[in-house]
């Protein structure tokens, strides 16, 4: 009897800490940065496992107040941290796979999700699902929450052959989402002869087909979109356009042709920046209705010069990608730095570069075009100004050991950048949500 009521009640303890809409401490803490003196706002303060989703997806639930983010505290759950009062809310219950799309629109959020038995070996097809923010946060608030049933709804369910998964966009009307599809898939979509790409550098990736494929969160949908001869890596969407698409090559370093863009009814496929074998371009991130932020690196010595770098230095560390056998890009015989290409006039500007080290890595921008911001391995933060291409060094101290890089985020009005950092952490590694206010000077500045 005494195991039975044990096991109920673990059972009981365990549902409740899984459930959508619980409540976390509020953590809330502002930092000076040691260096540059910029207040840090860290949303997050404990060692918990905390991570931002990536930066080429939006942070911001639709009324600016939430954060979306990951964390240990509710595993394989969607968490939320409001701004201003810090409370935390778990906003999924059942888990997710692959990325988490917050609206911009609406107080909704997506996610897929692998069905029961499904496996990497075997997958079982997913469901897209979509989650009521705005009644969550309230119910919780309440403290009313009801099952998790009235606050997700399953969009639909992919059908097994696409063999769907990885990265999720949801698209700029809001009403599409589109995903990654197995190689068997892609392959019956490519045209008869394609020549396949084969793996491409000392990580073994790049070799294809793969094809994106949508489903429409209201209807249940289905569509196929493209099919490429190479790995696609991260897919995301103009959200200011919709029905356009934007993905890479993905080889785990240096792609013979990083940046691709392509229309939602898989016309206009092309090369977004038409990169050159000594160009290792990455990390591309939309940042308005017309422009893509990427990263032309500068990270590697020159060869000739390079005596103190051994051949087969591993990727690790704050130094990745030093491997020879990702050829003769990287250096800084060219130009390098954060670039920003316009779709529609295909020109391309570099906004800035650091002076030294490895130059910028992870990139974001404003909408409003004022704004670059970027990240280096020594984990520094570097906004620039567009107007004047000022460059300020706005945050450092975030330590090179994390567990992740600081992937910098510029908030969807232009006056705050969202990064992951262990500056806080005792072990170095364990990551916070932190926000980093563009200055009020810089704000004021009139052009």
């Amino acid at each position: 009897m005494k195991q039975a009521l044990l096991l109920a009640f673990t059972l009981l303890a365990t549902t409740a800490q899984a459930q959508i809409g619980r409540r976390f401490p509020a953590e809330k803490k502002v930092v000076k940065d040691p260096v540059t003196g910029t207040p840090l706002t860290f949303l997050t303060s404990t060692p918990a496992g905390d991570s931002k989703i990536y930066q080429t997806h939006n942070q911001w639930t639709a009324d600016l107040q939430w954060l979306i983010f990951r964390s240990n505290r509710a595993k394989n759950e969607a968490l939320a941290v409001n701004e201003k009062t810090g409370e935390i809310v778990q906003v999924s219950e059942g888990g997710y796979t692959g990325m988490l799309n917050v609206a911009r629109k609406a107080m909704k959020l997506y996610f897929m999700r692998d069905l029961p038995g499904s496996t990497k070996e075997q997958p079982a097809g997913v469901q897209i699902v979509e989650v009521d923010l705005a009644k969550v946060f309230a119910d919780s608030k309440a403290g009313k929450m009801q099952p998790a049933s009235a606050y997700q709804r399953i969009c639909g369910t992919t059908p097994l052959e696409l063999q769907a998964g990885g990265d999720m966009a949801l698209d700029g009307d809001e009403n599409w989402a589109y995903f990654r599809v197995g190689k068997e898939e892609a392959a019956r979509h490519l045209a008869p002869g394609t020549k396949l790409e084969p793996e491409f550098g000392p990580r073994h990736m790049g070799a294809g087909p793969a094809g994106i494929a949508a489903m429409n969160v209201r209807t249940g949908a289905i569509k196929y979109v493209v099919s490429v001869p190479f790995q696609i890596g991260h897919i995301q969407t103009n959200p200011w356009v919709p029905g356009e698409i934007v993905f890479c090559w993905e080889t785990g370093g240096k792609s013979p042709q990083r940046t691709w863009t392509v229309q939602a009814d898989g016309t206009g496929l092309r090369p977004l920046y038409p990169e050159a074998e000594y160009e290792w371009v990455t990390h591309e991130a939309v940042i308005t209705k017309d422009e893509t932020a990427f990263t032309i690196m500068g990270h590697r010595p020159i060869p000739a010069v390079a005596k103190d770098v051994a051949p087969g230095t591993p990727v690790a560390g704050a130094n990745p990608g030093q491997e020879a056998a990702w050829g003769p890009s990287g250096t800084r015989e060219k130009p390098t730095g954060l670039a920003i290409v316009n779709h529609r006039t295909r020109e391309v500007t570099i906004a800035g570069q650091t002076p030294s080290g490895s130059g910028l890595w992870h990139v974001s921008g404003s909408a409003d075009g004022r704004w670059a911001v970027g990240d280096d391995f020594a984990r520094n933060i570097y906004l620039i100004d567009r107007h004047s291409h000022e460059m300020l060094l706005l945050s450092t101290g975030h330590k090179p050991t994390a567990a992740d890089h600081p992937h910098p985020t510029m908030s969807p009005d232009g006056t705050r950048i969202e990064i992951q950092s262990a500056m806080l952490s005792a072990d170095g590694k364990s990551m916070n949500i932190c926000i980093i206010p563009v200055p009020a000077a810089w704000l004021k500045r009139k052009y």
